[in-house]
């Protein structure tokens, strides 16, 4: 993917998020409020609520925030009429951009996302123009400062709860799996008590573009910021090598 840290990557997101909190919990809100109208909200028996609480406790939310939000959800699971679209498109110099949104006004979502692009001197596609250079992957990062354990220990426990993939980085590894064994990954290393920097499921670019110009940089920078900005984008993937 990258000679950069995906660690490194992650850190600086979570720095990011931890000056406007706001934005991340309402993200996870919005996740949550979803996973309960889909599975109910008892997160022994719905992985997907599992999987969002576990990213909820990566990103610092306290627990009775947690808990609030999905007693609220399942007390108005008929309220909750969030709608997952998600947009494709080009930035400058032909960097691809995937935009996941939850939303409860498409018009203003879609109004929102085209600004972004436009702004940051690029374009939105149609769907599929972009996502075909990704891989939907599980991916799960653990910080080799957090860790205590050996790495050919942490490997077999990843790769016997059906993990596809195990990399040691310099400063962290980096556990990928399917989408669909990505849950039974992540609890098993929960059940170890391995701390996690972060568990998603994500799409990994094939390839990378590096930008060389000062003014596409600019564009690009502008693009994300925007859309980071925009409290229906959940989560954003480009093949920008930063």
């Amino acid at each position: 993917m990258s000679g950069h840290s995906k660690f490194a990557n992650i850190k600086h997101k979570k720095e990011k998020n931890d000056a406007k909190k706001g934005k991340i919990f309402t993200v996870i809100g919005r996740e949550i409020a979803v996973a309960v109208k889909e599975g109910g909200p008892d997160p022994d028996n719905n992985s997907r609520l599992r999987d969002v609480i576990a990213k909820a406790k990566a990103n610092n939310m306290p627990n009775d925030t947690i808990e609030r939000g999905i007693k609220k959800a399942a007390g108005n699971a008929d309220a909750v009429n969030y709608e997952q679209i998600t947009y494709e498109g080009y930035g400058p110099s032909g960097v691809a951009i995937i935009v996941d949104t939850l939303t409860d006004n498409k018009n203003r979502t879609a109004s929102n996302v085209r600004s972004a692009f436009t702004k940051g001197n690029g374009n939105v596609g149609t769907p599929g123009c972009v996502s075909y250079m990704f891989e939907k992957k599980g991916q799960i990062i653990i910080s080799k400062e957090d860790c205590e354990m050996e790495a050919d220990d942490l490997m077999m426990i990843a790769l016997d709860a059906g993990a596809e993939d195990f990399v040691e980085e310099e400063d962290s590894f980096e556990v990928l799996t399917t989408p669909e064994d990505f849950s039974e990954v992540r609890e098993a290393l929960e059940k170890e008590e391995i701390p996690m920097a972060d568990a998603n499921v994500t799409m990994i670019p094939g390839t990378m573009v590096e930008l060389t110009n000062e003014d596409d940089i600019k564009n690009i920078q502008k693009t994300l910021d925007l859309l980071d900005e925009d409290d229906d984008v959940q989560e954003v993937y480009h093949n920008w090598d930063e």
